[in-house]
């Protein structure tokens, strides 16, 4: 076999993993950290960033019983989420080396922003991976206030699947309102106002 046509065979089988990963969203994250790296996963953050606000069916929403995690914050202080009952939960699964988590991150920023001083819900950012430097650097990088955490516990299949980012919002029950696979902008009016009312929503 010639160096051309096994250069030309690389080349196709790149392509091809190229295309699964992109076409099917569970693909494992640890193929898209590596294809990251190497350059082939860039998605365009300016155009692919939805602006309308997320929704889930009831019929989701009851697929769903109430589970639960530990996490970790920076200062190794654990908290477990069946311990934030009565409060709604805003749970966002990420990594460091994924571009579409870090570019969706500012939008995120500013929806916690609106809610910092709202004692009836509770920021989870959690770098699924315990890269803690690297986590750090970002956060420096581009002047973050997000409380980070860690896994300290198995993550539920139903808040996150194969894909990041993920965002799991609870309601006061445990329950999930809304699950959202990949890049998204929670600075929007809708966002706010899907999060304030399950803020006073009494059940």
């Amino acid at each position: 076999m010639t160096k051309k046509k096994k250069i030309s065979i690389f080349i196709f089988i790149i392509l091809t993993i190229v295309c699964v990963v992109l076409l099917w969203p569970n693909s494992c994250p640890f193929i898209k950290q590596g294809l990251t790296r190497l350059g082939f996963f860039k998605p365009d953050v300016e155009t692919s960033v939805e602006k309308t606000a997320p929704t889930v069916t009831e019929e989701q929403v009851s697929e769903y019983t109430p589970v639960s995690a530990s996490f970790m914050d920076s200062d190794n202080k654990p908290i477990n989420t069946a311990d934030l009952k009565g409060k709604v939960v805003f749970i966002n699964f990420w990594a460091t080396w994924c571009p579409p988590c870090r570019a969706e991150m500012p939008s995120i920023e500013k929806l916690y922003k609106k809610f910092e001083n709202n004692d009836q819900i509770v920021f989870l950012i959690v770098e699924i991976e315990n890269d803690v430097d690297g986590t750090k650097k970002f956060l420096s990088e581009q002047k973050l206030s997000l409380p980070i955490f860690y896994p300290n516990s198995e993550i539920p299949s139903a808040w996150l699947g194969g894909s990041i980012p993920t965002t799991v919002i609870l309601d006061k029950t445990g329950k999930i309102a809304v699950r959202k696979e990949g890049m998204y902008d929670y600075s929007t009016k809708e966002v706010e106002e899907f999060i304030a009312n399950l803020i006073n929503n009494a059940s």
